[in-house]
């Protein structure tokens, strides 16, 4: 698609925990830049997230990223139709960067400025490498503060189904992560340990929300696995940490493939999509793609880069509320808590 008037150019902005990025997307599908600087390296050596110093390298980082990505994207500001910004939910100060931010570019470029829900965004990047994808369907929300089952009913417009009672499954990766001496990241530390590790070599519960089938409830694994790991340790017996993980992720992918299933029969929708940083967890993307073929199910999935947070997605979500006529004003603040379907 060449460019042209009528095109829909979005400046993106992404700031909710510890990645700062920025991106241009064209019409909501087309990626034209996408600039993610990771502070992972910065946090591991306290073992999560700390949040004033998230917040500092955000400042840090900011400027650079959105001058990278209109570099990339080969636009200027006065080609962008629009900034859309991440306003939560995620870590406050950490959000009020990218609000700032987006409110001083948009207010002295004479543009308008949209406000993204941080969820409704990863639901979004299924939008990026899947052209053919539309509302509705089913999506598994899942990463480290969420885990949830929704209707995307249209763009932007979301029923939730289900959702975790406790801990989100990234929270208890997280958590086992560092348990067993893995460290943070949990989840693509556990995931690659997994690997070389027996799934059913120890059988861990899987969490059952008594009458709510689409509930979700991971505190009873997490205990359940720290209880096996204090028994070895007192009895002095060796602990085999890729089954263990294995076997721990197996317990969560079972959870959240079966609930999505069943959610998506029924309610009778033929194309089921997962989102969140969990969603680039490979046992998770490959026993959905079993089960769904398996059911006759289209399954969608964005590629590892779109699953963890990054401004593409939140260019992608930032289309679909400017189509809509849904614009914030100059006074749009962070709401760390925000849920899912507030405005």
């Amino acid at each position: 698609m060449s460019e042209n008037t009528s095109d829909v150019l979005i400046l993106a902005i992404e700031s909710s925990c510890d990645e700062t990025a920025a991106s241009v997307v064209k019409n909501g599908r087309t990626v034209l830049s996408n600039v993610i600087s990771s502070q992972i390296a910065t946090h591991t050596v306290y073992g999560g997230v700390v949040p004033e110093i998230a917040s500092r390298e955000h400042v840090k980082a900011i400027n650079y990223v959105i001058e990278r990505a209109l570099a990339e994207a080969q636009v200027s500001l006065e080609d962008i139709t629009a900034v859309g910004v991440t306003y939560g939910p995620g870590l406050v100060g950490a959000l009020l960067v990218g609000v700032a931010e987006a409110k001083a570019i948009a207010y002295a470029a004479k543009k308008p400025l949209i406000g993204v829900h941080h969820i409704e965004g990863h639901v979004s990047a299924n939008f990026i490498e899947n052209p053919d994808l539309e509302p509705p369907f089913v999506c598994l929300i899942v990463s480290g503060g969420h885990t949830h089952l929704v209707i995307v009913k249209d763009y932007g417009e979301f029923e939730i189904i289900g959702r975790t009672r406790d801990d989100a499954a990234g929270e208890a990766f997280d958590k086992v992560a560092r348990a067993v001496g893995l460290g943070y990241p949990g989840g693509p530390k556990v995931d690659k340990a997994a690997r070389d590790g027996n799934p059913h070599a120890i059988e861990f519960p899987r969490g059952k929300v008594e009458g709510s089938p689409y509930d979700f409830s991971f505190s009873g694994l997490k205990s359940a696995v720290l209880n096996y790991i204090n028994h070895k340790k007192m009895t002095g017996e060796e602990i085999n940490v890729p089954d263990l993980v294995a076997s721990f992720q197996n317990s969560v992918v079972d959870s959240l493939v079966s609930r999505a299933i069943l959610a998506a029969k029924e309610y009778g929708y033929k194309k089921l999509a997962i989102a969140g940083g969990v969603a680039s967890n490979s046992a998770l993307r490959a026993a959905m793609k079993e089960s769904c073929e398996k059911n006759g199910i289209q399954f969608y999935y964005p590629s590892p880069i779109f699953c963890t947070d990054n401004a593409a997605m939140i260019g992608a979500a930032a289309y679909y509320e400017y189509r809509k006529g849904n614009l914030a004003g100059w006074d749009l603040n962070a709401v760390p808590s925000l849920k899912l379907g507030e405005r």
